[in-house]
């Protein structure tokens, strides 16, 4: 099992910028792509960004440019840095984590952390 604990969100401006972070615990071995998923309320949960284990990102087209995806292998920790921040953001974001074994993949999900973009 595999744990993810988000943390990060809040309340912020218009063109502000926050942080989030998620950190994985657990059997962790395996694990070959991390990443942040979110939902707005009415809508499905959709990519935002993904890193692998060789350091390739991908991101969606109304990211790009403002969010910056990337981890800290030691501390197990991935981070999304979010700028230029719009109303459009507004969403409960979800870390996700990729696992495979030698019996099956793997997919897990941390609680979720609310960011809200609002003057």
């Amino acid at each position: 099992q595999v744990q993810l604990v988000e943390s990060g969100g809040g309340l912020v401006q218009p063109a502000g910028s926050l942080r989030l972070s998620c950190a994985a615990s657990g059997s962790i071995f395996g694990i070959y792509v991390m990443g942040w998923y979110r939902q707005a309320p009415g809508n499905q949960r959709e990519l935002v960004a993904t890193i692998s284990n060789s350091g390739s990102t991908n991101y969606a087209d109304s990211v790009k440019g403002r969010f910056t995806i990337s981890r800290d292998s030691a501390k197990n920790t991935v981070y999304l840095q979010m700028n230029s921040l719009k109303p459009e953001d507004t969403a409960v974001y979800y870390c996700n984590a990729e696992q495979l074994t030698p019996s099956r993949r793997y997919t897990y999900w941390g609680q979720g952390t609310q960011v809200t973009v609002s003057s």
